[in-house]
């Protein structure tokens, strides 16, 4: 049965299959990266705690989950060779639902930014709109393995950490917020790329030129961790010069433990590259919170 038959095979969506839609296990890093802005702005976060609560819901379940709905649904095809399991594909999300959804999710979004303030509103319309460049033709930057990663990683990691630090602080962030929210954001650019590797099939049978696919797995997995792990560098030499040697060291610290990580991802970057997810990518989070700490201590 192709795709198309299996779509309409339903009239209502499973909410299961919603749920599974907008995968709530893409929506921790936005959520963190608000996080971080919020401590980094040198404002508590629990004198202005509904702002917090507020922007993590919007980065994480509304903005994130609204562009895997997206993604899901331009990528229906890709998924129906990748994971023909997938709500859309699977038929339990028929007909446009996975569109609607999507759509609606857009608007959900732009009405909660506004709540946050100019500068809430303003990052909110950024983010929609990259969420749907990302997938959508006729942009689908998600077919360039550079454009495509580099995208959502900031998007995922340097826009959520910048819209934390305006609204808290209630106007532009300092240059040292937006200048370390730019580096964990390209550094992102890394670990999209070893989220590639399980679309492998699909993209090559697509026309997806993720690096995985242009370069392959190896060398793919070697450009990911330089990326990763150079970023981290320019922070940890950005804190000493800002007079934060006993963060710039933690950070040196956590970039070792992903060092060693990576020599066991590049020993099957493939196989490892969910591995890595939960040991390195651990480590490169846990240093952006102890960068926006010490980025409290400079008034943001």
């Amino acid at each position: 049965m192709s795709v198309a038959d299996k779509i309409q095979a339903r009239s209502l969506p499973e909410p299961a299959a919603m749920l599974r839609l907008i995968k709530p296990i893409t929506w921790f890093p936005p959520m963190w990266a608000y996080l971080c802005g919020t401590i980094s702005a040198g404002v508590s976060p629990l004198d202005q705690w509904p702002l917090v609560l507020l922007g993590v819901v919007l980065a994480g379940p509304v903005v994130c989950g609204m562009s895997q709905a997206a993604n899901d649904w331009c990528d229906r095809h890709v998924d129906a060779i990748n994971e023909p399991d997938r709500p859309i594909p699977s038929g339990r999300i028929p007909g446009r639902w996975g569109l609607w959804i999507a759509l609606a999710m857009s608007v959900l979004s732009l009405v909660i930014g506004w709540q946050l303030g100019p500068w809430g509103f303003g990052a909110t319309l950024i983010g929609v709109a990259a969420a749907w460049a990302y997938s959508a033709e006729p942009v689908r930057l998600k077919r360039s393995g550079i454009l495509g990663p580099g995208l959502v990683g900031l998007s995922y990691e340097s826009l959520p950490w910048f819209t934390g630090a305006a609204v808290l602080s209630a106007g532009a962030p300092g240059w040292e917020t937006v200048w370390i929210a730019v580096l964990y954001g390209i550094g992102a650019h890394g670990i999209m790329t070893l989220n590639d590797f399980k679309a492998l099939q699909g993209d090559r049978q697509t026309g997806v030129n993720s690096l995985p696919v242009t370069l392959g797995p190896e060398r793919a997995a070697r450009v990911a961790c330089w990326v990763m792990l150079v970023p981290q560098v320019l922070v940890i030499l950005s804190l000493a010069e800002w007079g934060k040697p006993l963060h710039g060291t933690a950070v040196l610290l956590l970039g070792l433990g992903q060092v060693w990580a990576m020599s066991v991802l590049l020993k099957d970057p493939k196989g490892k590259a969910p591995w890595y997810n939960g040991t390195g990518v651990l480590m490169y989070i846990s240093g952006m919170m102890v960068t926006a700490t010490a980025l409290s201590g400079l008034g943001g």
